[in-house]
């Protein structure tokens, strides 16, 4: 027996084995929606890495992985790099993270800055659109050009998320038709309250659950 905790190779199991443990949980029904379906996740900080994770052990078919950041000592309480990957792209070391954690997962990576240029060809082939960027001026940005040039698209994005406030506090709220919006709306870093990992990760596991309610046709009043 291996105690290396690195697990071995030859228990991986199939895909046809992964779909069916899947189904148990989610029935039929729903898995295939998920396993069809394709995410895009903008951003692989706190939230998106989080989320990446979430919805790849959900079993969403394919992620769209969008950064141009690299992994960072500061990352390291609240996202899901482990430290030997300081200073890889996020969209590879991430990709490593979810081969361990869904082998079968299909991921296309961008490590590009996301611009009002760029964004329909990098997002046009979602099904839904996850915003987790951390700078306010992104988060403006993709939204405002999705909702404008890509008005079809399911996007779930998140404000207020920082702090050490109750986690009761956030929530998912449906803006529009195709617009959900996370977290408390209030709370931000500027105020020096700085992002605190459970937060972080309740915020993130919101948006990770909107996608799942939104592929499985139950939407939010």
């Amino acid at each position: 027996m291996k105690k290396d905790g690195l697990g071995n190779p030859e228990n991986l199991p199939t895909r046809e084995e992964m779909l069916h443990a899947l189904a148990e949980r989610h029935g039929e029904d729903r898995q295939k929606k998920f396993s069809n379906a394709v995410v895009a996740v903008c951003g692989l900080g706190g939230l998106g890495s989080n989320v990446s994770v979430s919805l790849a052990r959900a079993g969403i078919g394919k992620l769209i992985l969008i950064d141009s950041d690299a992994v960072d000592i500061t990352n390291l309480h609240r996202q899901q790099y482990g430290a030997s990957q300081i200073g890889i792209p996020k969209t590879d070391a991430l990709s490593a993270v979810l081969a361990a954690a869904a082998p079968y997962v299909e991921l296309e990576t961008h490590h590009i800055c996301v611009t009002e240029e760029n964004i329909q060809e990098l997002l046009g082939s979602a099904d839904i659109i996850c915003e987790c960027f951390d700078r306010a001026e992104a988060k403006a940005l993709l939204v405002n050009t999705v909702l404008e040039k890509l008005p079809d698209k399911y996007l779930v994005a998140a404000s207020g998320m920082a702090g050490f406030a109750s986690a009761n506090l956030i929530r998912t709220r449906r803006i529009t038709e195709h617009f959900y919006l996370c977290g408390d709306g209030v709370s931000d870093v500027a105020d020096g309250t700085g992002l605190v990992s459970s937060r972080v990760m309740v915020c993130a596991a919101h948006q990770a659950h909107a996608v799942l309610r939104i592929l499985s046709g139950e939407y939010e009043p």
